[in-house]
């Protein structure tokens, strides 16, 4: 299992809680840090089965420039673009299981599909 997370984030420190007390392996990326390249940005987009807006933190200062951006697949390159430029602008914790389930797992519930039962 693989976890990009902003350890600013305290989803991310919820989350990373919740699978070391489940005793779960997994690999951290702090993606501020190692930003995603626009390939690996778009296998998590396809997995997650979301467009790069919809992944987008708008409220972020960064975000600022990609308010009249179209959400459109002609402009779906700019977006990603603007996500590996500043990773910021990236929704966390972005988690993907060792079978390729990704999730956003920013709630409870969503947290839950990668613990144990």
């Amino acid at each position: 299992m693989e976890i990009w997370i902003n350890p600013a984030c305290s989803k991310c420190r919820t989350a990373t809680k919740a699978l070391d007390e489940a005793g779960i392996t997994y690999t951290v990326r702090r993606y501020l840090d190692d930003p995603p390249t626009a390939e690996e940005l778009t296998a998590v987009l396809a997995r997650l089965n979301l467009e790069p807006w919809d992944l987008v933190r708008h409220n972020e200062p960064a975000a600022k420039p990609l308010r009249n951006l179209p959400r459109d697949e002609a402009h779906r390159p700019d977006w990603i673009q603007a996500m590996t430029e500043s990773p910021i602008l990236i929704q966390r914790p972005i988690l993907t299981a060792d079978d390729n389930t990704t999730a956003v797992a920013r709630d409870p519930e969503t947290l839950s599909h990668f613990l144990p039962k």
